[in-house]
């Protein structure tokens, strides 16, 4: 039977996100639902993409979705104005630009087609199994059907301090805590503080429970 699994805000590491995938005996019919926050803050973002692209050939059901830095990051790139020019260098874009050798004074800006295509597809939102994934959370009280995108890419307390029930367990990132935060069935928070020297959290799920959790922590991979 297949599994379903949800991975948490990597942000450039890719040593973590290698040595998570060696571990995890993930198979080709398995869903995969990665959180959003491949890029900014960590050593290697375009790397980081280049393998959750090759990983995404081996496992056709995996699952992007698009977490505030990838925002930042193509609002950046387009120069649309939905964000403080220096908001995105502020918040870690600077490796990102970086491992793409991108200079932010030479314009425009382009991406190989590939990542471009990626980071454009990212989903706000999936659900799978029972569960709700979402890159920061939901508003409280809203339908599903009518939550704003910046909400779900950027809510934190107002979502999981709110004790609301979404009819689903919403599994979400975005906010790092030392641990998960695991209030399932209405909750389970996911982004262990990859960014920050911390872990990165694969949590294999079913029936509104964890089934198995795999961490791998940047000490780890020689970090």
């Amino acid at each position: 039977m297949p599994n379903l699994y949800a991975i948490g805000d990597i942000h450039g590491q890719r040593a973590m996100l290698e040595e998570l995938i060696r571990r995890v005996p993930f198979q080709p019919e398995d869903e995969i639902v990665f959180i959003g926050d491949f890029i900014d803050r960590g050593p290697d973002p375009k790397g980081v993409v280049d393998r959750v692209l090759e990983f995404k050939l081996r496992h056709p059901k995996t699952v992007c979705l698009r977490g505030n830095h990838e925002d930042m990051f193509l609002d950046f790139l387009r120069q649309q104005g939905r964000y403080e020019p220096n908001v995105f260098m502020m918040n870690g874009g600077l490796p990102t630009l970086e491992s793409y050798g991108l200079d932010p004074r030479h314009r425009p800006l382009r991406l190989p087609p590939l990542h471009q295509q990626f980071f454009q597809d990212l989903k706000y939102r999936h659900e799978a199994g029972g569960f709700l994934f979402v890159h920061a959370g939901l508003r409280p009280g809203v339908p599903l059907e009518d939550q704003n995108p910046f909400d779900m890419l950027w809510l934190r307390h107002e979502f999981f301090e709110a004790e609301h029930d979404f009819g689903r367990p919403v599994v979400f990132g975005h906010t790092p805590m030392p641990e998960i935060l695991d209030r399932l069935p209405r909750l389970l928070g996911i982004d262990t503080g990859a960014a920050y020297g911390n872990k990165l959290t694969c949590v294999r799920l079913g029936n509104k429970e964890i089934l198995g959790l795999h961490q791998v922590h940047v000490s780890e991979v020689g970090g």
